[in-house]
């Protein structure tokens, strides 16, 4: 059980680290764009479609 709450720590701070970079990149973005969002609904569907098809590669890791 101490494995597992690793495991899921180690993620989530993954994940806030990875977010945390990604919003910087955003932001930067808009700013040398100079417009107010960074992101379009275009770009933010095919964001989304890159981090399910990430998360069912990760799911599936242990699968041969």
């Amino acid at each position: 059980m101490q494995n597992k709450s690793k495991v899921i720590l180690a993620g989530a701070v993954i994940g806030a680290a990875t977010g945390l970079i990604a919003a910087m990149l955003l932001t930067r973005r808009a700013e040398r764009d100079e417009k107010d969002t960074a992101i379009t609904a275009g770009e933010g569907l095919k964001l989304g479609v890159l981090v399910f098809g990430l998360l069912r590669a990760i799911a599936s890791l242990g699968d041969d």
